[in-house]
């Protein structure tokens, strides 16, 4: 669901800063609108519950900022990020989000996001994100830019999210894809045409390349780079039998 609202200005007034909120919790985007329109200078033009319908939102009203989640339904914040770019659009991106992981932050950043602030934040700090970001600086939470600097600190730094996903074969890309759509090893082998060994085999090879530790990691890091969308969940047809 996506809304667009029209903009209002009073006369001889101070042009606002035009925001569009992308946030699959209704309840909790309704709260951010309410906290942000308090402000004299910020105006919500728009907002989306998807990251798909946000790109057409953000097409047609060109905002200054959009604050978005990270997991959304039918594509990622991190994924619209990096689409917002390549596209060419100049609004900035602030990832409001509860995962605090380098992982996600990395991701976040390299896709083209100019700040990274955390939903335990206190309006104060939000506030504070959002004119940073507008004012063409970055903003990280506090506790992330800790955990970024800690990776460095520890020598853990991970890649970029390109040259991460650079080391992933297209077979492997293929099967890490349909373990994020929660397809089990003998699901993924019959469609495959291969064996259940080999299909254990590529999820070893992921697990070590990717760094990740279990299933659930692997799903994480799937939608956190873009390779899980609506349009793929659906295209992927079921096998009788299973």
């Amino acid at each position: 669901m996506s809304a667009v609202h029209s903009p209002t200005f009073e006369s001889g007034s101070r042009a606002r800063s035009r925001l569009v909120l992308v946030e699959h919790h209704g309840i909790l985007r309704e709260a951010l609108r309410t906290l942000l329109e308090m402000e004299p200078d910020l105006e919500i033009v728009g907002e989306s519950a998807n990251g798909i319908d946000a790109m057409e939102v953000v097409s047609q009203l060109s905002p200054d900022l959009v604050v978005i989640d990270i997991a959304l339904p039918g594509r990622s914040g991190i994924d619209f990020t990096r689409c917002l770019r390549e596209a060419g659009m100049l609004a900035k991106v602030l990832v409001l989000t509860s995962h605090r992981s380098e992982e996600y932050i990395r991701a976040a950043l390299d896709a083209g996001a100019h700040g990274y602030v955390l939903k335990d934040a206190s309006r104060a700090e939000l506030l504070q994100a959002v004119r940073t970001v507008l004012a063409g600086q970055t903003y990280l939470s506090p506790s992330v830019t800790a955990t970024v600097i800690s990776g460095y600190l520890h020598g853990n730094a991970v890649e970029s999210a390109a040259t991460v996903t650079e080391q992933v074969t297209n077979r492997e890309r293929e099967v890490l894809v349909r373990i994020a759509l929660g397809q089990s090893n003998r699901l993924i082998a019959r469609f495959l045409g291969v064996s259940v060994k080999s299909i254990e085999k590529h999820r070893s090879n992921l697990k070590r390349k990717l760094t990740l530790h279990n299933t659930a990691a692997m799903t994480r890091f799937a939608i956190s780079h873009g390779m899980v969308t609506a349009e793929l969940e659906t295209a992927v047809p079921d096998i009788p039998g299973d």
